[in-house]
């Protein structure tokens, strides 16, 4: 099968062109979001280690994903990094160097919105990058990816795939609500226009970094509900979690008042307008 080929395989969202409703949604979200919670305290109790890399383009839903799968957990054990371009000092390090530095220590869950990945995708595609920075990337980094699973890192890489309809859509969404215009940068109406050379970055990459030890899973995004489920489901099923017991909780009986008055302050209210 060509290039061409493989790319209408997962734009083809016939599968799923009924929309999963909010009520299911939420429903199976919650049950999730236990099995998350239960991740969470192994995790902490086992000293795993797991790093999961988040990649698409823009609009794909990463940003949404993330969301769901770290709201009802801890912040000190789920890590989101986000990193902003790099700087000067940066630019002159070693390309990796500087995500390095935030992958998981014994008990952490490190997500990548976008990550070293940056280099095969957005940065060769926008030209920040030389051809021969990038090939020498996509030759390198696998050897890097077995050193960081080598180590102990459960390495996931989800590539969210959404379609150029759903894309001009939701980027256009984003133009016309007040809540989402931050979302929308001068670098991403510059990438909406190369679709086809984000195509064949894409391409490139799965073929070059696709390996045994990092393999890349492809979540079909234009339902975004279902993309959500999806993937969440699948990383637990690539984690070998189990419940860790614990003892059951009681809430201890208040003090008694002590003399303890109320105090008279003019304590400087909220206005309660709702």
């Amino acid at each position: 099968m060509n290039k061409e080929n493989r790319s209408e395989d997962k734009n083809d969202t016939s599968s799923a062109s009924k929309r999963l409703e909010r009520k299911a949604y939420e429903t199976e979200l919650a049950r999730l979001h236990v099995e998350l919670v239960k991740l969470q305290k192994w995790t902490k109790a086992s000293g795993a280690k797991v790093c999961i890399l988040f990649e698409g383009r823009d609009g794909a839903g990463k940003g949404g994903t993330i969301k769901a799968l770290t709201e009802r957990v801890s912040p000190r054990t789920f890590h989101v990094i986000a990193l902003s371009a790099p700087t000067e000092r940066e630019k002159s390090q070693m390309y990796i160097q500087r995500y390095l530095g935030h992958l998981p220590a014994a008990g952490e869950i490190v997500i990548f919105d976008r990550s070293w990945y940056n280099r095969a995708g957005v940065e060769r595609v926008m030209e920040f990058c030389t051809e021969e920075e990038a090939q020498k990337f996509l030759k390198a980094v696998p050897a890097v990816e077995k050193a960081i699973v080598d180590s102990g890192v459960i390495l996931l890489k989800y590539w969210l795939e959404v379609s150029p309809e759903e894309q001009t859509r939701r980027l256009e969404d984003r133009i016309n609500d007040g809540r989402k215009i931050w979302k929308l940068s001068p670098m991403d109406l510059q990438s909406y226009s190369r679709w086809h050379d984000y195509s064949r970055a894409r391409d490139d990459m799965f073929m070059a970094t696709d390996t045994s030890w990092a393999p890349w899973f492809v979540a079909r995004s234009d339902d975004k509900r279902r993309a959500r489920l999806n993937i969440i489901k699948h990383i637990l099923s690539k984690i070998p979690y189990e419940e860790v017991p614990r003892p059951k909780v009681e809430l201890p009986k208040r003090q008694k008042r002590q003399g303890y008055k109320e105090l008279d302050y003019p304590y400087k209210l909220v206005p309660e307008t709702f």
